[in-house]
């Protein structure tokens, strides 16, 4: 259902807005610790160290889709906004035109460099065959991975996140159904959970894309609008790629850092791998309330209503706290039930290193929470070089410190270094977001 957030009482509106955007992220992030847990407990540790191994170099390419996803989500919310219907439709079409020529030519580079890639994070000799493997599959999928979050972008830029909500659903369970019985039933291990992931994916974009043609085709506008647009291309970019640059800069930095996790072995990975889905799943809670604050923003923006933007920053604020709350308790004091999910206690450490990471890092969500619903206000407003500076900042502390930590305190100092980094980087996003809302700056 299309819906716009220019109207009604702010919190309520980005409440219902946001929600199903958020249930959405669960179930997607369920599926995504159904991979590590399956491979965990049919595959055995070293096949979840194989996939875990290969994460950052994935998120690479989940960056470009969620870069994307954010760019054409706030341009076609002020479009949508300011009821110019000819144009979102023009921004559209050209937002999938051109996206399916650019998860094209990335899928081509992946797969020719996936050998270089695993040997850049110098993953170990037993995994390697597995973790290429995966690798291989996953990009090859791409192109669905890409266009799904394009498309689940444009719902959601319409008022309308309830259903990508549903598809994501189906995805999930399919997904999960997929990997028992790719990886319970035939034993393909690593393969199974890579291709179930490649069939779900797939399904669900061609599902979207579909649906979307048709809520598109509710839009009237007058004459025939034009099916490409490189001034609305242009102005796609301006969000896009600054969005792609810090999904990007933040998984380069996570290759350095999985590069320095490789280097103390499969235990360590297989660990680290378990309890960075863990944080994956809060910090992408987060992630997705910012962009429900993001296209409040935008809209509101496009309509000429600046006073609605300081409500939506203070109703995600408190949306993003009720979140952190459960969390923290949960990864702080049920630390090895959680990682128990993923591993038996085999005497190798992985245990102990899952857990570790989690206790220091989990009391910091509460910080991480005031940096990305910030980032969605900066977003919204355009404000992106402002977005750009405090996410670099993370993203460079947190590199620098975990190598220099690591000296003294080995695979512990790594973790240290995500309170300091989010720590920082909040203060700047709490600061510019701040002047933003006050139209200063």
């Amino acid at each position: 259902m299309i819906q716009d957030l220019t109207e009604g009482e702010p919190q309520k509106t980005l409440v219902r807005y946001t929600l199903p955007m958020f249930i959405s992220v669960v179930f997607q992030q369920f599926y995504n610790m159904a991979d590590s847990m399956i491979a965990g407990k049919f595959a055995g540790e070293d096949a979840l160290a194989a996939v875990g191994a290969s994460y950052p170099i994935t998120m690479i390419f989940m960056a470009v889709a969620v870069g994307s996803n954010i760019g054409c989500s706030v341009v076609l919310s002020q479009l949508f906004g300011a009821r110019a219907y000819s144009k979102v439709r023009t921004a559209v079409t050209t937002i999938l035109l051109t996206g399916t020529v650019l998860s094209a030519v990335l899928t081509a580079a992946g797969l020719y460099t996936t050998p270089a890639m695993m040997h850049m994070i110098r993953t170990p000799e037993n995994i390697f065959g597995d973790g290429a493997l995966y690798l291989k599959i996953y990009i090859g999928g791409f192109v669905f991975l890409f266009l799904y979050n394009v498309t689940t972008g444009m719902f959601n830029s319409l008022g309308d996140s309830t259903t990508p909500l549903y598809f994501l659903i189906g995805s999930s369970l399919g997904n999960i159904a997929l990997d028992f019985l790719f990886v319970a039933g035939f034993s393909w291990g690593v393969a199974g959970v890579a291709w179930a992931t490649f069939i779900a994916q797939g399904i669900a974009c061609i599902l979207a894309l579909l649906t979307f043609a048709r809520r598109l085709g509710e839009i009237r506008c007058e004459g025939k609008p034009p099916l490409f647009s490189f001034s609305l291309l242009k102005k796609i970019s301006l969000i896009a790629v600054p969005s792609i640059l810090q999904q990007s800069f933040v998984s380069v930095g996570n290759i350095f850092i999985q590069g320095l996790v490789n280097s103390y072995g499969s235990g360590v990975i297989a660990g680290y791998s378990a309890a960075i889905r863990l944080n994956t799943f809060v910090i992408t809670g987060f992630t997705t309330l910012g962009n429900g604050v993001s296209g409040f923003a935008a809209q509101n923006l496009g309509a000429g209503r600046r006073e609605r933007i300081r409500d939506g920053f203070l109703a995600g604020m408190k949306m993003a706290v009720a979140v952190a709350a459960p969390f923290f308790l949960l990864y702080f004091f049920l630390g090895r039930m959680m990682m128990q999910l993923f591993l038996e206690d085999t005497g190798s450490g992985a245990l102990q290193t899952g857990m570790t990471f989690l206790r220091i890092v989990s009391p910091f969500y509460f910080v991480a929470a005031v940096k990305l619903v910030s980032d969605g206000v900066l977003r919204g407003a355009e404000r992106m070089r402002e977005f750009m500076v405090s996410t670099f900042t993370d993203l460079i502390l947190r590199v620098i410190l975990a190598f220099v930590f690591s000296a003294f305190l080995r695979e512990t100092g790594i973790w240290l270094s995500w309170p300091v980094g989010w720590t920082i980087a909040a203060v700047m996003s709490w600061i510019f977001c701040r002047r933003t809302i006050g139209g200063k700056g």
